[in-house]
């Protein structure tokens, strides 16, 4: 079964997944997420997912993993902000939920999670110095990471995952979730 691409062994404790958009990395990086709670272990951190309009996309919420809580990341309104394509992105939002979260996981929680370290994220200082914060850590930690990001700290994910990134697809969707969640949990055994 080939899930990831060998980027080499690591001793890092960091996961990551990447594919192309809409292939379901936030659905598995969930999976993940509910395998490891069930288990008893706390999982912290933010997800990201769209908000949809009588079938049309409108924009994107940012969701505290652990408290559920809400924040509006990014819009196809029109208002002031920077802008990723047709959306305007709110940084103000993403630092103070997605980040304060991935913060405040950082102290207590076993797990991390991170959807995504992608182009509207990744406007944000914020957001990247907390990811260098989360990398230097050695806690366990999953991320997802848009296909195309070039920014350093994506390339540092990637590289830091080693063989522990997996390229998501339509054929391993479905298996990669577990595949991760149990090189996870050896982390946390160890």
């Amino acid at each position: 079964m080939k899930t990831s691409d060998k980027q080499g062994s690591t001793s890092s404790r960091i996961a990551a997944l990447t594919g192309r958009p809409g292939v379901g990395k936030t659905t598995a990086l969930m999976r993940v997420v509910e395998l490891l709670r069930r288990d008893g272990f706390r999982v912290g951190g933010f997800y990201t997912r769209e908000l949809r309009e009588t079938g049309v996309r409108k924009g994107f919420e940012v969701v505290d993993i652990e408290s559920g809580e809400t924040a509006l990341l990014a819009s196809a309104s029109a208002g002031p902000g920077p802008r990723i394509g047709r959306y305007v992105v709110m940084l103000s939002n993403l630092e103070k939920l997605g980040v304060a979260s991935l913060e405040k996981s950082l102290e207590t929680c076993d797990v991390l999670a991170v959807d995504e370290v992608g182009p509207m994220e990744l406007l944000s200082n914020k957001f990247v110095e907390t990811v260098e914060k989360i990398l230097r850590s050695g806690k366990p930690s999953v991320f997802t990471v848009h296909v195309s990001a070039t920014h350093p700290i994506a390339e540092s994910i990637r590289r830091l995952a080693g063989e522990n990134l997996y390229v998501l697809d339509t054929v391993n969707r479905d298996r990669v979730p577990r595949v991760i969640y149990e090189v996870v949990k050896k982390w946390l055994r160890s």
